[in-house]
């Protein structure tokens, strides 16, 4: 099996389970994500591989990291990521690309990713849930991140922390390469 085949199998399994643990139905589910009901099944069913926003919806509904829902091994006491072996959520030709490094939801979800964004490309992101706290290091380029549509200017070795619950990007306008890692922390989840 490749480790697409079981990165898909992986996220059908974790969803099934965790929306279980939840009590939600799929049309609790569906409406608390926006997504529909039939991606959800199909995604269940391990019939589709959604996008990285349909993930994160689905996640964020959930109250889990996205680690949590992609996640083949877990390994409960220590969990080293070698260069390389993160899950990469996205990518472009021009050579940016996001990967998944650490998830855990022992304390209410948190993420760490690895960005690289190539000169004029950018990421946008959806609100999160009302809690949502993300904080991120610039290790090369300069970064600029939109909140809300005011602009912050982040150089190489700088950090910037922001509640996430309003549209956010991050845009490299500089003519380098920008590196950083994020940290993102979710607010825990109730049942219905």
């Amino acid at each position: 099996m490749s480790d697409f085949e079981q990165l898909t199998q992986a996220l059908a399994r974790n969803l099934r389970y965790w929306r279980g643990e939840r009590g939600f139905t799929l049309e609790a589910l569906a409406a608390r994500a926006g997504v529909s009901r039939g991606m959800i099944i199909q995604i269940e069913q391990a019939r589709t591989n959604p996008s990285v926003g349909t993930t994160v919806k689905l996640a964020d509904a959930l109250g889990v990291s996205i680690t949590t829902l992609l996640d083949r091994d877990r390994t409960p006491q220590v969990h080293v990521v070698l260069p390389g072996q993160g899950v990469r959520m996205w990518s472009t030709e021009a050579g940016s690309r996001a990967s998944m490094l650490l998830g855990d939801d022992r304390r209410g979800p948190v993420e760490m990713w690895s960005y690289r964004l190539e000169p004029g490309e950018a990421a946008d992101s959806d609100p999160h849930p009302v809690g949502t706290f993300e904080m991120l290091h610039v290790t090369a380029g300069e970064l600029t991140l939109v909140v809300a549509d005011e602009r912050y200017a982040v150089p190489a070795g700088g950090a910037v922390s922001f509640e996430a619950n309003a549209p956010h990007a991050y845009r490299n306008e500089g003519g380098t390469p920008m590196e950083m890692t994020l940290a993102v922390s979710i607010p825990p989840v109730a049942g219905p």
